[in-house]
C-alpha cells in the first residue's frame, strides 16, 4: 500500500469514519472486469476481519460484481421496491463471505423514488455498504444515498486511465459540487500509485478545487487472476500473495476506522478537509 503524510492520513481517518449507514460508491476508470475483481477481494478481506459486508451492483452498462458472481438474473432491489419480492430473496451470500444484492435499473420518477425509500432501508440494516457503481447517461446516480456517501474512484497507472480518472472527477464536481473524493490505484507499486495519486490530486487541486484523498494501492498479481479461476477471493486462496498483503491493510483501514466520530461534510462525504 502506497505511504501516507500526515493529511492523507487525516483526511483518510475522516473519510472512513461516519455514522451508520455507513456506503462507499466506488466508480472505476480501469477495464470492466477490474472493479468487479477489486471489490470481491475486498469485501472478502473485510468480511474476514469479522465484518458484515453487503455490495450491491448498481450497474447497468458495467461489468458487476452480481455478473461476475452469476446473480445478475436474480430478483433486484428494484422488485422489492416494487413490493414483488421481499428483501431476504433479493440478498445473496456467497461463498467469499459477503452478501450481494443486484440493484435493478428504475423506469421513471416513481420507480426511482421507491428504490431509493428500499436502498435507505437496506443500508440501515448493514454494516458496511459497499456500491458497485457507475454514472448514469445524465451524470447522475439511481439512489440519493450514493450521491451523498464516500466515493471512491479507482485507476491504474495507465495514461488512459489517468485520463478517463481526471475526467469523471470533473463530472462528478459538476452535478454534486465540490466536495472530496477517494482515489485507489490498482495494478501498481506504492511507488507507480504515489505518483499517481500526487498528480491527480494537484491538477484537481488547481483545476477543479476538489480535494482528493489517497487510498493507497493494490499492486498487479498473477494470484488475483488464479484465485479468480478458482472462484475464491486471492485473500483466501492464496494469502501471502502480494495482491493479499494489500487487501489486508486497506480492509483493515476500513475495518478500524468504522466507527462514528467525525461529522459528514460537504454534500455528506466524510473525506479530509
Amino acid at each position: 500500500m502506497a505511504s501516507f503524510d500526515f493529511d492523507q492520513a487525516e483526511g483518510l481517518r475522516r473519510m472512513l469514519q461516519g455514522p451508520r449507514p455507513r456506503v462507499v460508491t466506488f466508480l472505476s476508470a480501469t477495464p470492466e472486469d477490474d472493479k468487479g475483481a477489486m471489490l470481491v477481494n475486498l469485501g472478502a478481506s473485510l468480511a474476514q476481519l469479522g465484518n458484515e459486508v453487503l455490495i450491491v451492483d448498481a450497474c447497468q452498462q458495467e461489468y458487476g460484481v452480481a455478473r461476475r458472481l452469476g446473480l445478475n438474473r436474480s430478483a433486484s432491489l428494484l422488485q422489492v421496491a416494487r413490493q414483488e419480492a421481499a428483501l431476504n430473496q433479493v440478498t445473496h451470500p456467497v461463498p467469499q463471505g459477503f452478501s450481494v444484492v443486484p440493484m435493478g435499473r428504475p423506469q421513471g420518477a416513481d420507480d426511482a423514488r421507491r428504490l431509493g425509500k428500499t436502498f435507505d432501508v437496506l443500508a440501515s440494516q448493514a454494516g458496511i455498504v459497499i456500491v458497485d457503481g457507475e454514472l448514469g447517461p445524465d451524470d447522475a446516480f439511481p439512489v440519493a444515498l450514493m450521491a451523498s456517501s464516500e466515493i471512491v474512484v479507482q485507476v491504474s497507472t495507465s495514461a488512459a486511465s489517468i485520463t478517463n480518472a481526471y475526467a469523471l472527477i470533473k463530472r462528478l464536481s459538476l452535478q454534486l459540487g465540490r466536495r472530496p473524493f477517494g482515489i485507489l490505484v490498482t495494478g501498481a507499486t506504492e511507488e507507480e500509485a504515489q505518483v499517481v495519486y500526487d498528480n491527480m490530486s494537484a491538477a484537481a487541486t488547481r483545476y477543479l478545487a476538489v480535494k482528493l484523498t489517497s487510498l493507497g494501492s493494490v499492486p498487479a498479481d498473477e494470484c488475483l487472476h488464479r484465485a479468480a479461476r478458482l472462484g475464491r477471493a486471492v485473500v483466501d486462496a492464496f494469502p501471502l500473495a502480494g495482491a493479499s498483503v494489500a487487501f489486508r491493510q486497506l480492509a483493515g483501514k476500513f475495518a478500524l476506522h468504522a466507527m462514528p466520530q467525525f461529522a459528514r461534510q460537504g454534500s455528506g462525504a466524510r473525506f479530509g478537509a
